[in-house]
């Protein structure tokens, strides 16, 4: 009965054996066929066996132990096979055409089994051994760095900070411990930023891979050189007219047999020759849209003989037309990923008071700013995250000067060299304002006595262009 079943199981290895070379199976030992299965996405597993050429293999047993069936892998693979002896039990499968590490790791997941290749020797046991001896390995290794004599490495950086570096690999702050740590529990790391350097105290093999993650991070960063252009254009036009008007006299009154004189005017004052002041009509010309310039007048007086009665007109007018362009171009360059900020303006004074009374001078600016923090891509582009304000000194109020403000903030992605707009403000203005006598204003001819009009027509436009442009990079690196 023994002799038996061990040619049943010779029968089987022998089977599988020709299947594997391709030789094929007798009609005899063929199995029905089945339908083949459509096809599926390619697991990772799959995708690197083929990108590896590894050669497909077809398994189709039947409750064989699973120890033959890791011998039919070694025969195909040319592998040395090394399995311990909880490596037991009986599987099922059929497979075809699977690139062999697919196929075994399929196999050893239906097991609860896990391999490890070391060169060419392949150990199989079940993944609760594996993460044992793992877990005595760390162990042990962990043991041996207590005891294990440290070493000493000392580098020269030449292009980063070598105090910035010594926080990143001790975890971000130094003296810290947390999980962005690279050197071990013993190890430590000196920064010396007169001469750039740093002194690291660890273990040989934490040594290797920091010397290996230093040369990573020593290297040249590129800069990027971004010019604004803020564009300003500003086109008006004013127009005022207007008029004051005034009219006095004296005329005697007599009231209880005395003899008295009543002023008619636009006030109660007297001058000393009788003449009463004022103006019955002020509607002076306005400023036309600016602040520049005072309107110009023409006035006329009329007195009698007697200097009791009087007429004064005075007539004012201004025509302001005027356009303008104004265009600034601050440029500034800033490694990549780096803020840089540049500016240009006035800082106006204001005079401030506390609770206590006492008074003080603050000042705030109004300038020109540049902010920008530039990202090189890898297809070359440049990502900006700028922020640009114009500010300009406005007009003055009886709590100081007003600031004119203009601010863009936002977030672009332009090719190397190329120019975007970011932003545009259009403004137009045209007003028409008028100030008269009821009744008196609306006299065809005579009106314009007792009226003013101010006309102010404007048109602004605000544009602010970006170019970035990737800058080559500088020479070559200083030697250690």
């Amino acid at each position: 009965m023994k002799s038996m079943t061990s040619s049943v199981v010779i029968w089987r290895t022998c089977m599988g054996v020709m299947a594997l070379m391709g030789c094929g199976l007798p009609s005899w030992a063929q199995t029905q066929p089945q339908p083949q299965p459509q096809p599926q996405t390619v697991a990772p597993v799959l995708e690197a066996s083929v990108s590896h050429g590894f050669k497909p293999i077809s398994l189709n047993f039947q409750n064989i132990d699973i120890r033959t069936l890791l011998q039919v892998f070694a025969d195909f693979t040319g592998l040395n096979l090394v399995a311990t002896d909880s490596v037991s039990g009986a599987v099922t499968v059929r497979l075809t055409d699977v690139p062999w590490p697919q196929a075994l790791q399929i196999v050893l997941q239906s097991k609860g089994l896990a391999s490890r290749q070391d060169g060419r020797v392949l150990w199989v046991a079940p993944q609760e051994e594996w993460a044992l001896r793992e877990k005595k390995q760390l162990d042990a290794q962990a043991a041996l760095e207590a005891v294990s004599p440290l070493q000493m490495l000392t580098m020269r950086l030449q292009y980063a900070r070598a105090g910035e570096v010594a926080q990143r690999l001790q975890g971000g702050v130094a003296g810290s411990s947390g999980a962005g740590r690279w050197l071990s529990s013993r190890g430590s790391v000196m920064a010396e930023p007169r001469t750039n350097q740093l002194f690291i105290s660890d273990l040989p093999a934490r040594l290797a891979d920091v010397q290996k993650l230093l040369a990573q991070l020593d290297v040249p960063v590129r800069q990027v050189l971004i010019e604004a252009r803020i564009v300003e254009a500003d086109d008006q036009f004013g127009q005022s007219l207007g008029v004051r008007l005034g009219t006095g006299m004296q005329v005697p009154l007599r009231m209880n047999n005395r003899a008295n004189t009543l002023a008619l005017g636009a006030s109660n004052a007297v001058t000393a020759a009788g003449v009463v002041t004022g103006n019955q009509v002020n509607f002076p010309a306005g400023s036309a849209g600016q602040t520049l310039n005072t309107p110009a007048s023409f006035a006329v007086s009329l007195f009698n003989a007697a200097a009791d009665r009087f007429i004064n007109v005075e007539i004012s007018a201004l025509e302001a037309d005027g356009r303008g362009t104004v265009v600034s171009r601050p440029r500034v360059v800033t490694a990549d990923q780096t803020k840089a900020l540049i500016e240009q303006g006035t800082e106006l004074p204001y005079q401030t008071a506390s609770a206590s009374g006492a008074t003080s001078i603050t000042f705030r600016k109004a300038n020109l700013k540049l902010e920008v923090t530039p990202q090189i891509t890898p297809d070359g582009s440049v990502v900006l995250e700028v922020d640009v304000n114009r500010d300009s000194v406005g007009q003055i109020t009886p709590a100081g000067y007003a600031i004119n403000t203009k601010h863009v903030k936002t977030q672009v992605r332009v090719e190397d060299g190329g120019t975007v707009v970011l932003g545009g403000i259009y403004e137009e203005t045209d007003r028409n304002n008028e100030a008269k006598v009821p009744g008196l204003g609306d006299v065809p001819g005579l009106g314009w006595l007792f009226k003013n009009r101010d006309q102010a027509q404007r048109k602004s436009e605000l544009l602010i262009f970006l170019t970035p442009r990737v800058m080559a990079d500088g020479p070559a690196a200083m030697p250690p």
